[in-house]
C-alpha cells in the first residue's frame, strides 16, 4: 500500500481537548480511527482514548496481515470499545459513564470499509466531488421532516454514542472500491459544524492532504470563534504515486509480515488494554449475531 496521510487536533475555545485520533497499519492493511469524547459527561477524553486503544489492540491481534472480515471486525471492535468504557466506569464506581463518538475505517486490497457511531464523520472525495459521507446519528440528520424546526432545537443532540447505558446504534459501510487519488477524511464535529461540506470537498481536492488538513482546521477555528469546539481531522490520499517519497507518505512495501506500526498513543489505560476483557468481546459478538438474526427475520 501507498498513501499520504496527515492528522491534526486543536483544542479550540474549550478548556481541554477530548478528541483523539490515530492510525496503524500492517504490510497490507491500514486502520484509521477518530473519537470525540462527549462533554456533559465525565472524562470524555478517557472514553475517546479507551476506544482508540481497544480498537488498535484488536486490530493488532487480527490483522495478520489483513483483517479477514472487515465488517465483522469493525462491528465487534466498536462494541468491545463500548463494553470497555462501561467496564472502566464500573471499576471506578462512577455514577455517570464517560462517552464518545467514533468513526473508524479499514483500507486494504483496493477497498475501504468503515463504521461510525454518533456525529464524527467520514468523507470520501473523488475527482473533486463528494462521493459519500456518513450520516450523523442525530435527530436532525435522521429525521428530515421538519428539519428547519429541529435545527433550532436538536441540531447537536445525538441519540447514540459509546459508553451510554443503552446499546450503541452504529452503521457499517463497505467495502467501497477505491481509485487512485481518492481522498478520505475523518473529522470531529468541530470541523463540519464550522465548515460546510462544499468547502471541505473543495479544499481537500485542491491540494495535498498535508496542506488541506491544516487549512481546514484553521478555517474551522476562525469560523467557530469564541465558542469553537475541539477540531480534529485525519485525512489520507489513497495510492498516491509519490507517497513513499513524501514527508507525509507511507509505503508498506518494505514492511515484513507480522510487523505492526501505530501512531495511537499508549496511556494510563494500558492495564485495561493489556488485560482486554474477553467477556466483553464475547458479549459484543453475541449482540452482533443477535442483531443479524433480527434483521434476517424482518427481511423474511
Amino acid at each position: 500500500m501507498k498513501f499520504s496521510v496527515f492528522q491534526i487536533s486543536r483544542k479550540g475555545s474549550r478548556e481541554k481537548n477530548e478528541d483523539r485520533m490515530g492510525y496503524c497499519y500492517t504490510r497490507e492493511s491500514g486502520l484509521f480511527v477518530l473519537a470525540d469524547g462527549m462533554g456533559g459527561h465525565p472524562e470524555g477524553e478517557v472514553a475517546a482514548q479507551l476506544a482508540l486503544q481497544t480498537i488498535s489492540a484488536l486490530y493488532q491481534r487480527d490483522a495478520r496481515p489483513v483483517v479477514q472480515d472487515t465488517s465483522e471486525f469493525l462491528s465487534t471492535a466498536l462494541m468491545t470499545a463500548h463494553h470497555q468504557i462501561i467496564r472502566y466506569a464500573s471499576e471506578k464506581g462512577m455514577l455517570d459513564t464517560p462517552r464518545t463518538t467514533l468513526v473508524a475505517a479499514i483500507l486494504q486490497g483496493s477497498s475501504a470499509s468503515w463504521v461510525h457511531c454518533g456525529d464524527s464523520r467520514l468523507y470520501v472525495v473523488r475527482n473533486g466531488e463528494l462521493l459519500t459521507r456518513t450520516r450523523d446519528h442525530s435527530y436532525l440528520e435522521q429525521h428530515n421532516a421538519g428539519a428547519m424546526k429541529m435545527e433550532r432545537i436538536n441540531r447537536n443532540i445525538l441519540f447514540t454514542c459509546l459508553g451510554s447505558p443503552t446499546k450503541p446504534v452504529y452503521d457499517v459501510t463497505g467495502p467501497v472500491a477505491l481509485q487512485q487519488g481518492d481522498r478520505i477524511l475523518l473529522c470531529s464535529d468541530g470541523l463540519w459544524s464550522s465548515v460546510d461540506d462544499a468547502e471541505i470537498v473543495r479544499q481537500l481536492s485542491a491540494q495535498p492532504v498535508s496542506d488541506a488538513v491544516p487549512e481546514l482546521v484553521e478555517t474551522a477555528l476562525r469560523n467557530g470563534g469564541p465558542t469553537c469546539d475541539n477540531v480534529t481531522v485525519i485525512a489520507l490520499e489513497w495510492e498516491t504515486p509519490d507517497a513513499f517519497e513524501s514527508t507525509h507518505g507511507v509505503s508498506t512495501d518494505s514492511i515484513s509480515d507480522g510487523v505492526f506500526a501505530s501512531t495511537i498513543q499508549a496511556g494510563v489505560l494500558d492495564s485495561l488494554i493489556d488485560d482486554l476483557d474477553d467477556d466483553a468481546i464475547e458479549r459484543s459478538i453475541a449482540e452482533i449475531n443477535e442483531a443479524i438474526k433480527r434483521s434476517a427475520a424482518r427481511k423474511g
